[in-house]
């Protein structure tokens, strides 16, 4: 298993990335499951809950046809914690250099987070060329990803952050955009009643969408 995996590559897999939360553990693997019989390999599970880092764990180890990252990275001993757990690749809400340099050292690929030109400008400084933007929605969504195409030709977004089945496809239309990030396939009740054909049938539809 290559550890050095290329973020930018992730988008090869499918035109989005679910953004996961998980609040018990045992529903981890049945959801990861769940989501690559859908087609969905790459599988972002947000550090938002106590047991992320064990299901992120349990995936890695029970379901390795999926590409499980860790998500909501804000913190070198996040990086370092979700190495160890067996995460492929990193996502950050925002970016520093801390945690770029971070990441570098734990041998862990990042997609790191940006909202603003600066931002982006900082990122692409440290040798990021493919960002994800947050919170894609509130921040100006595919109007402002069309304002940065002229000055960042050379920079691949992934949209994450409010976006939806229904306007998914208007974010992928964009030369730039290169995948979507979203919650919507692992809605909180479906995964609370176990009910993995609805979940299963949710990736299947986003599988489906590349605009």
């Amino acid at each position: 298993m290559s550890s050095k995996l290329d973020t930018l590559s992730l988008a090869d897999h499918g035109p989005v990335i679910p953004v996961i939360v998980i609040d018990r553990v045992e529903d981890a693997v049945p959801l990861a499951r769940a989501l690559v019989a859908g087609g969905v390999k790459v599988l972002e599970v947000t550090l938002r809950t106590p047991v992320a880092l064990e299901a992120i764990a349990a995936i890695a180890q029970a379901v390795p046809e999926a590409i499980v990252g860790a998500g909501t990275l804000r913190t070198a001993a996040d990086a370092a914690a979700a190495k160890k757990a067996g995460s492929r690749f990193a996502v950050s809400p925002g970016f520093t250099l801390e945690l770029a340099k971070a990441c570098e050292a734990q041998d862990l690929p990042l997609l790191p987070g940006v909202s603003t030109a600066s931002e982006v400008m900082m990122a692409a400084d440290a040798g990021y060329r493919f960002l994800k933007l947050f919170p894609a929605t509130a921040v100006g969504g595919v109007n402002l990803l069309k304002a940065l195409a002229g000055p960042f030709a050379d920079v691949a977004f992934c949209p994450t952050g409010g976006i939806t089945v229904q306007t998914a496809p208007d974010f992928l239309k964009l030369p730039n955009v290169k995948v979507c990030g979203g919650s919507w396939l692992t809605p909180a009740d479906a995964v609370k009643a176990g009910d993995w054909a609805r979940i299963t049938q949710l990736a299947r539809e986003a599988a489906a969408l590349r605009g």
